[in-house]
């Protein structure tokens, strides 16, 4: 069985990352998942964003902790993918509303819409000011959707393994990722972690320790690995039996497995 196919922050090789347009993107080419990273606002909402600062994806200064969802809502978040846009007389008129900050719940408006079952995997960021409101925040908005329980088409994913146990107790039924960057980190955190919660290894450490992927699938637990965008890492996850890959280009990777 193939491992399922997450686009990582939309379909973000070819399009600006967490946009609506990238995740639109995605949904087109077939993926089984998208992913996305979430930062608290100011005033309390939930947006998909990966850095703390503006400067990459608005190309303006300024924290998004420190910011209101108005004042994010007058940025573009796109440009800064295709800079020469503008000079471009034959690109197609751009509709703005795809390249503005997205709120995590018109991300999750547009999954549960959609006319398939689409997974969502949310990647909380830490540290922030924040704290543990972002997991009370998100647990929250998952119960507005009835997604709080088993068989929710959501997880969440953390390096943090304190932020995974709050969400585990606020919504027990909520499937878990605890991300991995060092692989010293391993001989800890598979001691604590629950014994269903899913590993989430970056495709370095699997290409570093050959015998991890074995290790992690020893102790009963799925992988799920990020990111896959050649086929040499694709075929690494596919001989270690990963249950899923996160990658910036979902068609591609959808076509090298034949689907």
């Amino acid at each position: 069985m193939t491992p399922q196919v997450v686009a990582h922050r939309g379909a973000s090789h070819e399009n600006a990352e967490h946009t609506l347009g990238a995740y639109i993107a995605a949904l087109d080419a077939g993926a089984d998942a998208l992913e996305c990273d979430v930062r608290l606002t100011a005033d309390g909402h939930l947006v998909c964003v990966h850095d703390r600062d503006l400067r990459r994806t608005a190309q303006q200064p300024g924290l998004v902790s420190t910011m209101d969802l108005a004042d994010l809502n007058e940025l573009d978040f796109a440009a800064w993918k295709n800079p020469w846009a503008e000079l471009d007389d034959e690109a197609p008129d751009r509709d703005e509303s795809l390249d503005r900050v997205l709120t995590l719940r018109k991300l999750l408006e547009t999954v549960a819409d959609y006319d398939r079952r689409v997974e969502v995997a949310i990647e909380t960021k830490h540290p922030t000011r924040f704290g543990g409101l972002v997991e009370r925040r998100l647990v929250d908005m998952l119960g507005d959707f009835g997604w709080d329980q088993p068989g929710s088409p959501v997880r969440v994913m953390s390096f943090s393994f304190t932020a995974l146990q709050r969400v585990e107790r606020a919504a027990p039924g909520i499937q878990l990722v605890q991300l991995v960057d060092r692989y010293q980190y391993w001989s800890m955190l598979r001691r604590v972690i629950g014994p269903d919660w899913i590993v989430g290894p970056g495709i370095e450490l699997l290409r570093e320790h050959k015998k991890f992927a074995k290790k992690i699938t020893a102790s009963g637990r799925d992988i799920h690995v990020w990111t896959i965008n050649t086929d040499r890492d694709l075929q690494l996850c596919v001989d270690a039996g990963v249950k899923a890959v996160i990658t910036d280009r979902p068609a591609y990777v959808l076509e090298r497995l034949g689907r």
